[in-house]
């Protein structure tokens, strides 16, 4: 996975009033759970911007007044109107016990069904992994050689090494679609 840089100052002041005020100042409030009490802090919107606008899962270096850890992003709350970043929960993060994060799919090669006039739809962007954060990629690599035309590829064949798939099994990944044209010539093959 990659790593992030990301500094931040502690929160004197807490509840509503505080987390305003901050996020006039252009600081977004934010919150690291895990090992020993929570950690209340804030970081400056424009060093969030990388980390939040990306498609990457990135393990981040917080380095909150001086304390140091190993953290990952865990949720993300936007203002429904102006789409601001109001609030983040960073999970810190240990060698030893393991994480649950969504990592982006990408596919590989030409399918056999485009070959025959089929259309490739990656149907999910993202699946949930559980694993040691030491062990996890930075995307999940599926090879779509050999699928076929109308043909799917689900959950449950999907396998990546020392990591747990969390998604529904029978969901499907990737699939070739028939397109008008596809059908249109199948159907003129089969009156011939």
């Amino acid at each position: 996975m990659k790593t992030f840089e990301l500094t931040g100052t502690v929160r004197a002041d807490l509840g509503k009033k505080a987390s305003k005020a901050d996020r006039v100042s252009e600081s977004v409030p934010c919150v690291l759970y895990g090992v020993g009490d929570n950690v209340h802090f804030t970081a400056t919107a424009s060093d969030l911007r990388k980390l939040i606008y990306s498609p990457d899962v990135f393990v981040v270096n917080l380095d909150v007044d001086g304390k140091k850890c190993k953290s990952i992003m865990k949720a993300l709350q936007f203002h429904p109107v102006t789409d601001k970043v109001l609030h983040i929960d960073f999970l810190q993060i240990t060698e030893t016990k393991p994480i649950v994060v969504e990592l982006p799919v990408k596919l590989q090669g030409l399918a056999e069904g485009v070959k025959a006039g089929g259309k490739l739809s990656l149907e999910m962007r993202k699946l949930k992994v559980k694993g040691l954060y030491t062990l996890i990629p930075e995307f999940i690599s599926i090879d779509v050689t050999s699928l076929g035309l109308g043909k799917t590829i689900q959950v449950a064949k999907v396998a990546v090494e020392n990591l747990e798939l969390l998604n529904a099994k029978n969901a499907v990944v990737a699939q070739v679609k028939l397109t008008r044209a596809a059908r249109g010539a199948a159907a003129t093959a089969g009156k011939k």
